[in-house]
């Protein structure tokens, strides 16, 4: 099944490594340009979508912030 998504930030990754809590796991994402992305998602969900090293993901990100830092 396809799905498409409102949400237009969607990076495309692999699971390099989770990391479960009692109640929320943390899913590392290697992203193709090198850089790593952290996801903070519910164990059950973890669990549910079948979750596991060396799976090819897509992170949707959906926000109604965004901060942006600059060096002085």
């Amino acid at each position: 099944m396809t799905m498409r998504f409102s949400a237009r930030n969607q990076l495309q990754g692999t699971i390099t490594a989770i990391k479960l809590g009692a109640v929320m796991g943390e899913v590392i994402l290697a992203l193709p340009d090198g850089q790593e992305l952290v996801a903070a998602i519910t164990r059950t969900s973890v669990e549910t979508l079948g979750l596991k090293e060396g799976d090819a993901v897509t992170a949707v990100i959906k926000s109604t912030e965004v901060m942006i830092g600059k060096d002085e």
